[in-house]
């Protein structure tokens, strides 16, 4: 199965970001979504997992809840968008993977059994940090991790 990893839109969803999205069986954004307008298009995609991020506000994103739990056959995902606020022990919660974003910065890393993904930033530009996409690869437990920094202008 393979699950696009999307974050911090910031109102800026790239033809390729969802070029690369194009095939996943399940897409998570990692919050800061920051309009309804980005979340149909990735649904026409796939089923979509989305969390609050900072900087969505207003009547359309009350809706959206702060974090998520996707199980994807013996995969338990938790999904956050700032890390720091993680409310959980992902281990002894039974988690295999935490996606998160906020911080614009791709990133992996594994500890303690608990895969932490960051997909980076697809909107708009921060600084010098590359704009980026991820993906999870599973199969039966085990899962692989693949971040993408994406040619833009």
């Amino acid at each position: 199965m393979r699950v696009g990893l999307i974050s911090d839109t910031h109102g800026l969803l790239r033809p390729q970001a969802l070029d690369f999205l194009r095939g996943s069986d399940h897409i998570i954004h990692a919050g800061d979504v920051t309009g309804p307008e980005i979340l149909a298009p990735l649904e026409a995609i796939a089923p979509l997992t989305v969390v609050r991020g900072n900087n969505d506000r207003g009547p359309w994103a009350r809706a959206i809840p702060e974090t998520a739990i996707l199980r994807l056959g013996a995969v338990a995902i938790y999904v956050i968008h700032d890390l720091k606020e993680l409310p959980i022990d992902p281990a002894g919660e039974g988690m295999r993977v935490v996606v998160s974003g906020h911080s614009h910065k791709p990133a992996r890393q594994e500890r303690g059994g608990v895969l932490y993904v960051n997909p980076g930033s697809a909107g708009r530009r921060r600084f010098t940090l590359p704009i980026s996409v991820g993906e999870l690869l599973v199969e039966g437990d085990r899962v692989e991790v693949r971040l993408v920094t994406l040619e833009v202008d």
